[in-house]
């Protein structure tokens, strides 16, 4: 393959299978020739010169174009205020107010004064090999959507000083080869993971936020890293969870490789605590079965499903029992969409809003489409009010196994479909359907225990007291009937008795 010009191109979306990132066509990384910008977003906090001098003195020797990379240094309110450092490297140092341990935060305003669109993070007591930044690069010269992940060993370097390591000869792995040091523990999960292209639904736990890199549109399309997070841990995977459910392909990449100032126990307990004490927060923004466990009467920020009636002409109280047959699914960890016409279907709509609108779980006529109000939620529904089935999401998941889409359609014609996410918001970006990113099945209607609802008089909009009345009606024809057998019972015992006593 030949090497590639400086002349920019567009990357592109992701258009793979699955996250087959083996199969992306890029040039041999010795013939890669950089063309695009980069930005490296650098957080630090309380940082010791000494450290973050490594840090740099490593940047000065990286292989990319010097002018077509900056360094970002966001300080988080270390005190005093962190200073620019002398370096011959495009270095700025932007600073912002601490509220507690605010590396998201960081990450965030660092991306918002990027100049460039490919963003490669770094923390700030890691040493970069030469050849990291090309290597993260790459990947972004080619496509739009992916996010890279670098990997990492620890080592303890006290005694190097930053003068060390920019006058070293070969490689910084050379330069420790004598020390101990901490492998990348990576390397177990990319094993039990198929180098990330298992189709585990848990392929975002494997990013680090301090050695990864994304495209700066993709990462605020994704919303960025979630702010709220204000102790360490667990942010950069909340992010990765968010990419990866809307479609972004998860890149190992082995080449970007850096070094941590420090050997792996170091301050490890009073991290672990940490993240413990994050889990409750992740429950409700990760829908996995790693990070939440769906209980009965539990509601969590991100649902695992969401479910769209499409209501089209179908009566009120038939929409309203599709919907609780919904509500009343094994998989209890879902919400309703019930979609309805235009101004012609006010009647009916008011009367589903008086039925629904104090249910979190339900929204009548959503302003936004399902993938846009509920982007990371990781399974999408979409079903006909006039099918009636029993547990119908549980069994659409055990059918749609590993597969991405799975559909099933009766002899009229209605139509339903269960998708994830991933795989809808990545033909939204690069064109066709979820089917072309994965395997797709169809599903008999007798597997799912599908039948067509009884038909309703679409005329007939039932108000409250005509419901009311109706049970009532019925509550007395049933207390009539079990109340016969005891009625007859008694008077003919009365009737024995008194023949006795005559």
């Amino acid at each position: 393959m030949q090497a590639v010009n400086r002349t920019p191109s567009a990357p592109r979306p992701t258009n793979v299978r699955c996250n087959d990132w083996r199969s992306v066509a890029l040039p041999p990384l010795e013939e890669f020739r950089p063309s695009l910008p980069v930005s490296l977003i650098i957080p630090c906090h309380q940082t010791p010169e000494a450290v973050l001098a490594r840090t740099l003195a490593a940047l000065e020797g990286q292989t990319y174009p010097r002018d077509l990379f900056e360094v970002v240094i966001v300080d988080d309110g270390s005190e005093p205020p962190l200073e620019a450092p002398r370096s011959p490297l495009n270095l700025r140092v932007v600073r912002q107010a601490r509220h507690g341990f605010g590396i998201a935060r960081a990450r965030n305003t660092g991306v918002r004064a990027a100049a460039h669109g490919i963003i490669l993070f770094l923390d700030g007591d890691s040493l970069p090999e030469a050849g990291w930044m090309r290597a993260h690069a790459r990947w972004h010269h080619v496509l739009s959507d992916a996010l890279t992940l670098g990997f990492r060993a620890h080592v303890s370097v006290e005694d190097i000083d930053a003068e060390a390591i920019r006058g070293r000869r070969g490689t910084l792995r050379e330069l420790f080869a004598d020390r101990p040091i901490d492998p990348p523990r990576i390397e177990e999960w990319m094993q039990r993971a198929k180098d990330a292209k298992s189709r585990a639904g848990d392929l975002f736990e494997f990013i680090s936020g301090g050695n990864f890199g994304v495209a700066k549109g993709f990462f605020q399309a994704a919303g960025g890293m979630e702010e709220s997070f204000d102790r360490w841990g667990l942010e950069d995977i909340e992010f990765a969870y968010r990419a990866y459910a809307q479609g972004g392909l998860l890149v190992p990449v082995r080449e970007a490789f850096v070094w941590h100032q420090g050997r792996w126990s170091e301050g490890r307990e009073a991290k672990r605590r940490s993240r413990l004490f994050q889990l409750g927060k992740v429950a409700h923004l990760i829908p996995h079965p790693s990070y939440r466990r769906a209980k009965r009467g539990r509601i969590y920020k991100v649902p695992r499903h969401v479910v769209t009636i499409e209501a089209a002409r179908c009566p009120a109280e038939q929409v309203a029992a599709a919907a609780e047959s919904i509500l009343a699914d094994r998989k209890r960890d879902l919400v309703v969409r019930i979609e309805i016409e235009g101004s012609e279907d006010a009647p009916r709509s008011a009367w589903l809003h008086d039925a629904f609108d104090p249910d979190p779980r339900v929204c009548i006529a959503p302003a936004l489409p399902a993938l846009d109000e509920f982007p990371a939620a990781p399974f999408h529904v979409r079903l006909p009010a006039n099918i009636a089935a029993k547990n119908l999401v549980h069994r659409l998941r055990d059918c749609l196994g590993s597969a991405v889409y799975a559909s099933s359609r009766l002899p009229d014609g209605t139509h339903l479909w269960i998708a994830r996410a991933w795989a809808l918001h990545r033909a939204r970006r690069a064109g066709g359907s979820p089917a072309d990113f994965g395997e797709a099945l169809e599903v008999a209607p007798s597997r799912l225990k599908l039948k067509l609802a009884a038909p309703l008089d679409a005329a007939d909009i039932p108000s409250r007291r005509k419901q009311l009345l109706e049970r009532l009606r019925g509550t007395l024809r049933r207390s009539r009937k079990a109340w016969r057998f005891p009625h007859w019972a008694i008077v003919r015992a009365i009737a024995q008795l008194r023949a006795r006593r005559r």
